[in-house]
Formats: C-alpha cells, structure tokens, sequence
C-alpha cells in the first residue's frame, strides 16, 4: 500500500503535465520542425524533389495527400481498418423521423474512441521499441572507453554521440601491451539497431585481432576478411586505427575507407591519405600501414563523417573548412579543450535542427 502511494505520488497528472507543456513549449518553432522532420522520414526523394517545383496551394495539398496516405499504408491491416471505421464515424450522421420529428444520431464520440484506441497502440509500440534502443543505448555506453585514457607523453579524448538512440559509429581504446595502445574511430553503414549490432561486432573483432598484429596492413586484411563473412550484403564498415607508444612521437596509422585523419602542426594542417577500402566490400582489399612522427603539441584529429555532414536548420553543412579552422588553438592545449571546444562549435552551428548522423572523433596531442 505505501509504495502504491508513493508511486501516485511520484506521477504527474494529466492537468498539470499540460500546464507545464504550454508554458515551457515554443510552438512557433517546434511545430514547423516536427512538421519538416514527419515530412522528410514520409516522403522519399524523388517526392521532395518534385514538390519543389510546385506553388504553393498544390504543394500543400499534395503533402497532405501523401502523409495521409502514407500514414494509412504503413498501419498493420486491423488498425487501418479501425482507422478508416473511426474517421468514417467522426463524420458520419444518420436521421430518422419519430413522432414527426426528424432525429440527428452522430457517431462521432464511437469514431473519437476509436481513433484514440489505434493512438494508444501504436504509442505501446513505440515505447516497447524505445525501451529495447534504451537496453541496447546501455550496452554501448558500456562498451565506451574511458574519455581520457592515459597515455605517457600524450593528451587523448575520445567522444561520441548518437543521432538516436543507439548508432553505427565506433570509438574504442586498447591496451595491447606495456608499450602498445591502440585507438580505433569506425562508422557501420547505415543507423539504427542493426548498424549498432554490427559496430560492437566489429569492436569485438578488433580486441581480439589487434593484439596479436604486428602489421597494420595484416590487421586489416584480417579485420577485412571476417566483416565480409559476418556481415550482410551490401553492409560496411569505414574504419580509422592508430597505434601509438608510450613518450614517443611515432604513430602507425591504418585507414580503410574512413575521411582521412588530419595532423595540425601549428598553424600548418596536414590530410592524410585516404587509404584501402571500407570493410566489408571485397574480399581481396589490400590495405596499406602508415607511419607518421609527432612534435610537441601536434594534434591527430580522426573523426567520422557525421562531423562534416552536421547540418543547421537551412540545410548547410558544417563542411570540412569549419573543421579545420576550428582545430587552431595556442600550443599547450589539451586534447580534451581541443575536442570539447570542436563539439561546442558544432552543436552552436545546428542549433535545434534534427541530428542526421551520430558524431565521433578521437583528439591525440603530442605533449
């Protein structure tokens, strides 16, 4: 009984939940937004495309027609069918005379019931499908390294950030040896659970392997190999890993179809080479190893694409030339600044706009 209270405590009621809704929601940008982001997950390309040609009047029109219909088509058949029955009610009336009076009976209460019963059942279907991308959120926060793992001679920070709930971007730290460290930035084609399952696959495989590689280039092949036999058709994985020594400059660096790392001297920025092809596309990838050195305050920045691909509101992209100026810092800083400052920047450039893909970079300073 007393848990039973404290829970009716705890939970807030329908009143004071909309009061709070009212008072602290902005609908003059929120609707527009929910508006762009229904609009672009319903309606496919060439539909975007041909709706830009169109005035005004027929194009709201047709966007309703489509949303409507594409709303209808993706319910299972019983809640289509609920569908149709409800809206058929909410507008339908029928009459008969008594006494020589005509009598009006509408059904609209039946069709609003209705409605709000195929509501509540897809709202259970997404908050079952929200709770297992929440259990599968908690493996991959469990499976994260830490931010800053230590390394002597070096300043390292590791970050990433899903568009969802879980995604396909990996970011991971090893421990090979006493003189060994390895830090991997990888992105699985696609988003989602299925890209997330194949990204902690790839994670495990790269534990596994990275330890007993000499050879860069062999460590690829391997990694290569595998992900082709594991994987689904047509499923990738670009992947960036660095290995590096304790109180030494020099790095190795493999690269299978990732964006190419970038080195900052100074004020000087070095690209490096785009490498071998991403995992997963053919079996007989070669791949190449590169060896870089490091002074004192040079910076390696690997990132995933969804650094350059962030959008803002008005569809632009934060680019590669945002990027690179936003790596300029006075020596000294640490990789920690320099990766909290660039994410900073970031979110300032999208603003409220949606997330489109998940944000991943590792930040490693010669100190």
């Amino acid at each position: 009984m007393a848990s039973d209270n404290v829970h009716a405590e705890k939970e807030p009621g329908i009143g004071r939940t909309l009061r709070d809704d009212l008072r602290g929601s902005d609908f003059r940008r929120t609707i527009p937004r929910e508006f762009r982001d229904l609009r672009d997950f319903m309606l496919d390309e060439e539909r975007r495309k041909r709706l830009q040609d169109m005035n005004f009047l027929k194009r709201w029109i047709l966007v309703a027609w489509w949303l409507l219909k594409a709303l209808v088509l993706k319910l299972t058949p019983i809640r289509r069918i609920l569908l149709v029955i409800g809206l058929v009610l909410v507008v339908f009336r029928a009459g008969y005379s008594q006494d020589g009076q005509d009598v009006q009976v509408n059904f609209q209460v039946a069709g609003v019931l209705i409605l709000l019963f195929v509501l509540a059942l897809e709202l259970k279907d997404k908050l079952v499908a929200r709770k297992e991308l929440e259990a599968g959120h908690a493996v991959q926060e469990a499976l994260m390294p830490e931010r800053t793992p230590h390394v002597a001679g070096w300043s390292v920070w590791l970050y990433s950030r899903s568009a969802i709930e879980v995604g396909g971007d990996l970011v991971d730290f090893l421990r090979l040896d006493e003189n060994r460290y390895g830090t991997a930035v990888a992105d699985v084609a696609g988003k989602g659970l299925s890209a997330a399952l194949l990204s902690a696959k790839l994670q495990a495989m790269l534990r596994v392997f990275a330890p007993d590689f000499k050879s860069l280039a062999e460590l690829g092949s391997k990694l290569n190999q595998v992900f082709c036999r594991v994987t689904l058709r047509n499923v990738f994985a670009s992947l960036v890993y660095v290995e590096l020594r304790p109180n030494s400059g020099t790095i190795r660096l493999l690269n299978a179809g990732h964006p190419p790392p970038v080195i900052v001297r100074g004020t000087s920025v070095q690209k490096l080479d785009k490498g071998g092809p991403a995992l997963g596309i053919m079996h007989t990838a070669v791949y190449d190893e590169q060896h870089f050195e490091l002074s004192k305050d040079d910076v390696l920045l690997v990132y995933s694409d969804g650094i350059t691909e962030a959008r803002n509101g008005a569809g632009e992209f934060y680019g590669e030339q945002r990027l690179l100026h936003g790596l300029q810092h006075p020596a000294g800083v640490s990789a920690k600044v320099i990766g909290e400052s660039l994410i900073a920047e970031i979110d300032r450039f999208v603003g409220e706009a949606q997330a489109h893909d998940d944000l991943t970079i590792a930040v490693l300073r010669r100190e």
